[in-house]
């Protein structure tokens, strides 16, 4: 009777295994898995963060506090200094002494009274600007981002509905095909729905290049490439009820961003008036002196010497009626500031409120019905129990109501974004609802 004995070099293969398997089930637990949907805020914030023109606009800041700096402060001394040979002769023309003649002094420029301040007046007005224009990029920014990434899921679902058209009109296509029925009307029926279907898939194909586009603007607007991966979560924005016109009008004037460039761009040009008029007066060169002469002797001299440019050439008058001119500039185009941004938001308020209203008559479950609709259709006409005339109907109209409710909701978006820009209110006009229950 004979006994298998089982080889030792198998037993420790499957231990080694064992082994291995051990140890590299943690490495595959801990791999990272797909990155979670943002949302539309942290898709905001991330733009704001990481955005490379962001970085313009803070170095002009940068730049226009270094130029604050420097309106503060006077001109650097000049040192000027003479060397030469001096000879002296007597009344009879001999030589009676020979040496070096030398001078030396410390010059330093003083500005008429008043002058350094109206510069930093003027420069802070700078800072005032930079800041203002990193503010309303911020504000654009992120406006374009919510818009984007509601465009985003719009077409997202447009292209799912489109695809849903597409593939059920395809299916029908071939069943008709395979049939091949004889006479002109299933034959036309079938042209009808060939063309239906190639408008669907056409629809489609426009979605998902908006897709695309949408997901390439908005790693851009994030600072990443083009390519790079990126989910949004499923959201809906919730609307709110604006205010009056008068008060939306009455903050626009007091928080819109070009209407404060325009009026800080105006102060700025009142202080160059004053500086061009400050400017007529010269300014001044005090400093010491001191010279030697050697010659038969050696004298020294140590004094105080004043320069002041004399005004007989160039007064300065014409850069002041030049500041007077670009004042007047600045004041008209405040005015005309004024009146544009009025009718912004008015048209804007006028454009948000229509869409509103719109969309305040579409019903909690309209797409819903439209999808049902046009499924029950498709299994009607199979059983020839509807015309080809109403099912490529109920198709079309499905489509068309996904895309007119989705249209809406972005026109009011883009009127709302709008709207923000303009008046800075505090309160944004739009909710974001994670994974939407209405349409």
């Amino acid at each position: 009777m004979h006994f298998f004995k089982p080889s030792p070099l198998p037993a420790r293969f499957f231990a080694a295994f064992v082994s291995y398997v051990t140890a590299t089930l943690p490495l595959c637990a801990a791999e990272p898995e797909s990155a979670p949907p943002l949302t539309v805020t942290a898709l905001v914030e991330e733009a704001l963060a990481k955005h490379p023109e962001l970085r313009f606009y803070e170095a002009e800041i940068v730049a226009a506090k270094a130029g604050r700096r420097v309106a503060g402060k006077l001109a650097n001394p000049e040192l000027t200094g003479t060397v030469g040979q001096n000879r002296v002769r007597d009344a009879a023309g001999n030589l009676s002494g020979e040496g070096v003649a030398w001078s030396v002094g410390l010059m330093q420029q003083f500005e008429w009274p008043g002058r350094i301040g109206l510069r930093k007046a003027i420069a802070n007005q700078n800072i005032t600007l930079a800041e203002l224009g990193l503010a309303r990029f911020k504000t654009a920014l992120a406006g374009r981002v919510r818009t984007l990434a509601y465009s985003l899921g719009a077409a997202q679902e447009q292209a799912e509905a489109s695809r849903e058209v597409a593939e059920r009109l395809r299916g029908l296509r071939e069943i008709l095909v395979q049939r091949d029925p004889a006479g002109l009307t299933p034959l036309l029926e079938t042209r009808v729905i060939e063309a239906t279907e190639l408008i669907a898939q056409r629809n489609a194909s426009e979605a998902e290049l908006a897709v695309t586009n949408a997901l390439i603007e908005l790693n851009q607007l994030r600072g990443l490439d083009p390519d790079a991966p990126l989910s949004v979560a499923t959201s809906t924005p919730t609307f709110h009820p604006i205010l009056a016109l008068d008060s939306l009008l009455a903050a626009a004037r007091t928080n819109n961003f070009d209407l404060r460039l325009r009026t800080s761009e105006l102060e700025q040009q009142g202080f160059r008036v004053e500086l061009a008029r400050n400017e007529r007066y010269p300014s001044f060169t005090v400093g010491p002196t001191f010279s030697e002469e050697n010659g038969s002797d050696r004298q020294r001299i140590v004094g105080l010497a004043v320069s002041v440019p004399l005004p007989l050439w160039n007064n300065k008058r014409a850069d002041v009626d030049i500041a007077k001119a670009r004042q007047a500039q600045a004041g008209a185009s405040l005015t005309a500031a004024q009146r544009e941004l009025d009718r912004q938001v008015a048209t804007a308020a006028r454009t948000y409120e229509s869409k509103l209203a719109a969309l305040a008559r579409w019903r909690g479950d309209a797409i819903t019905h439209f999808r049902e609709a046009a499924e029950t259709a498709d299994r009607n006409y199979r059983l020839s129990a509807v015309p080809v005339s109403t099912y490529v109907e109920l198709q079309r109209q499905y489509v068309d109501a996904v895309n007119a409710l989705l249209a809406t909701r972005r026109e009011a978006l883009e009127a709302a974004a709008q709207l923000e820009t303009l008046t800075g209110l505090p309160e944004p006009l739009i909710g974001w609802e994670a994974n939407p229950k209405q349409p």
